[in-house]
């Protein structure tokens, strides 16, 4: 359940920094839980984001965790430059039966904006897995509506790596919908849409339900 960005916490959450979600995943042949964690802090020099995804679905009786993976991005402002940041970032994991994921070392520069209330932000990033280079494109989005009890985010990334897909590039996007319920309790969904992801040519769709306490 990825939220890679800066803005994708919900306002409240510049003091409430820290976000613990549970997505239940309803689709044929899934049906199991994901538990993502968040962080993200601001100091004078820029800002740090990080999270953890856990899937239990190891087996039918115990559920367990079947795969593992987090990432963390560090973000410098730019003096002079307004909303221009440079970042270094990093993506690891494992997953049961395949083991490690590999990691992934990416930097580059990420641009921030606002449209009447609507936050996009833009990352340009060089992309590194082992001996495999590339390139990869974010975008992030994130609005507020209904005087802040309706929250639209979401991500957009497009990559290309010969070593991540048989067909040289990957989409995957998660746009999420969230109602607020008490600023640190919401409900909402999220919508997994991926092509040529995880070695497979097809489009997957994969929505989910859940739930995200803020602390």
């Amino acid at each position: 359940m990825k939220l890679f960005c800066l803005i994708n916490l919900f306002f409240t959450s510049i003091i409430l920094s820290q976000n613990m979600q549970i997505h239940y995943d309803f689709t044929k042949n899934r049906k199991y839980v994901t538990t993502t964690l968040e962080m993200y802090k601001p100091d004078e020099y820029g800002a740090t984001f990080w999270f953890a995804d856990f899937d239990y679905n190891d087996n039918i009786e115990s559920k367990s965790i079947s795969l593992a993976y987090w990432e963390i991005a560090r973000y410098l402002t730019i003096p002079s430059k307004t909303n221009l940041s440079a970042s270094i970032q990093y993506n690891d994991g494992v997953m049961a039966g395949v083991g490690g994921l590999g990691s992934i070392w990416l930097t580059g520069l990420s641009y921030s904006t606002n449209y009447s209330g609507f936050n996009l932000s833009s990352d340009l990033l060089f992309r590194k897995k082992g001996g495999n280079n590339g390139y990869q494109l974010t975008f992030v989005w994130f609005r507020t509506l209904l005087q802040n009890k309706l929250v639209i985010s979401g991500y957009f990334d497009y990559w290309v790596s010969r070593f991540d897909s048989i067909n040289d590039y990957v989409v995957l996007t998660e746009p999420q919908i969230w109602y607020n319920i008490n600023n640190r309790l919401m409900v909402g969904s999220e919508i997994e849409i991926s092509k040529n992801f995880l070695q497979s040519e097809d489009i997957k769709i994969y929505p989910t339900i859940a739930f995200k306490w803020t602390f």
